[in-house]
């Protein structure tokens, strides 16, 4: 019976001591960071949505664990008398929406309430920007959290990791190692994000895009290959598609 209760009061629905919650409309109640489990993608480009969680995880004191009921990696943290949810799915990128949408359902947290962290091709390594809408842009993650919501009305966090220039060489791309100088970039723009934690939980959303976005010249695209040298890396491009 002690070890029940031991565990009630450090699981995620024992509710915690303070003062009673501030009713705030525009705060953000659960929060995610995309990408794809297992170790041969912790370093890949797609992950930044899972390294920037990583970081507000550290920051916040609270540890990610597993919930298997959500498929995901989960964290609570309590802010003006609310629980925020910290959610890394388990699902692989292209099903990302089953794990979001499940616990959205289960808090009754509304689209709006939900920021998503995830890679961006459109932006260069080194920035990030807020948006609140919009279409997924042929990002699969956000493709099936739009469909598992049933809307685009959520907020998304866009850290960029570049673009290699050309639409075939994108599945490549994402699924790499970004070179150290660019990790580090990557890194920089994870950082200032997660410093903005506090401003994102709280719905202040203009405070946090001052100290969010960068001003930083965007990375010329490489030129376009040749036509010889789209054939020659047409086999290594079907390789890296079906691995």
């Amino acid at each position: 019976m002690a070890r029940a209760k031991a565990h009630l009061r450090v699981g995620f629905f024992w509710p915690a001591p303070g003062p009673p919650p501030i009713d705030n409309p525009r705060m953000i109640k659960l929060f995610v960071g995309l990408g794809n489990p297992g170790a041969q993608y912790e370093g890949t480009r797609h992950n930044a949505g899972f390294w920037w969680m990583e970081r507000v995880a550290r920051q916040l004191g609270v540890a990610l664990v597993p919930e298997r009921a959500h498929q995901a990696l989960m964290a609570r943290h309590n802010a003006a008398g609310h629980p925020i949810w910290l959610l890394q799915p388990q699902t692989f990128m292209n099903l990302s929406g089953h794990s979001v949408a499940s616990l959205a359902r289960f808090f009754k947290i509304a689209p709006e309430e939900i920021l998503v962290a995830h890679d961006e091709l459109d932006l260069p390594a080194g920035q990030a920007r807020l948006k609140k809408g919009g279409g997924h842009a042929g990002h699969n993650g956000l493709r099936d959290i739009h469909a598992q919501l049933g809307s685009s009305d959520y907020w998304r966090l866009r850290l960029g990791i570049g673009h290699p220039g050309d639409k075939s060489e994108v599945v490549g791309w994402v699924l790499r190692k970004p070179p150290a100088q660019e990790l580090a970039l990557i890194e920089q723009a994870a950082d200032r994000a997660a410093a903005a934690f506090a401003l994102l939980a709280a719905g202040e959303m203009e405070r946090a895009m001052t100290q969010i976005h960068t001003t930083a010249a965007a990375r010329a695209k490489p030129p376009r290959p040749t036509a010889a040298n789209a054939a020659n890396a047409a086999p290594q491009q079907r390789r890296a598609t079906q691995g």
